[in-house]
């Protein structure tokens, strides 16, 4: 079973990658594949290109057993619409194998808002990273959905390669992307915030650092 994180990451951080290796470890997957959008459909374009967010990603991540980079989306040159990159997915894998799209709460909730956003769980699964005891909103979701497609045991998502949905309690940590392009660009320190060795790869490559820092 291959765990799906996608985002903007930039850059990722300790926020990103403590939840995803508790989803690892609690739903038994075989690895986390994590792929950087090029074009977010739902925000503004990073001033960092994507494939210099890759390599931050592959510098956060190279020491850390079954998190693998996937560059999937740095083939596109189109939005990154999550259901497409499914179905590119569901294509390299096979129709058997379980995908588990991983996603904070926070998106999840505004999931009815995704383009095609039914077809997801055709496609895969999906693991809510939520942190333990947040509610959930059912109310955004059309009436029964969520009772339909909801499941509270893990093995389900093993049983079958698509069509469930997990909340996974995780350690959430309030850290923010911006809040870290914030401090490097004022040159505050980001120690602890991420990475010791993607700390230093965005120093020797100068990203988010302002002229003035």
């Amino acid at each position: 079973m291959i765990g799906l994180f996608g985002g903007t990451f930039d850059p990722i951080h300790f926020g990103h990658l403590r939840p995803a290796l508790e989803v690892l470890e609690t739903l038994a997957l075989h690895e986390v594949r994590f792929i950087p959008a090029h074009i977010p459909p739902h925000r503004g374009t990073p001033r960092i290109d994507a494939a210099a967010r890759a390599s931050m990603v592959a510098t956060a991540i190279q020491d850390a057993p079954g998190f693998v980079l996937d560059t999937l989306e740095l083939e596109r040159d189109t939005p990154s619409y999550t259901v497409e990159t499914l179905v590119r997915l569901r294509a390299r894998y096979g129709e058997k194998r379980p995908l588990v799209l991983m996603m904070g709460s926070d998106a999840f909730n505004g999931l009815p808002g995704w383009y095609q956003w039914t077809k997801l769980l055709e496609l895969a699964h999906i693991a809510v990273m939520a942190r333990p005891g947040e509610p959930a909103q059912p109310q955004r979701f059309p009436k029964g959905f969520l009772e339909h497609h909801t499941t509270t045991c893990r093995e389900d998502l093993h049983l079958a390669p698509a069509g469930s949905i997990l909340r996974v309690p995780v350690t959430q940590l309030d850290i923010s992307a911006t809040y870290i392009r914030q401090r490097l660009a004022t040159g505050a320190s980001v120690r602890y915030l991420m990475p010791t060795s993607l700390i230093d790869y965005i120093y020797a490559k100068r990203y988010y650092i302002s002229s003035h820092a």
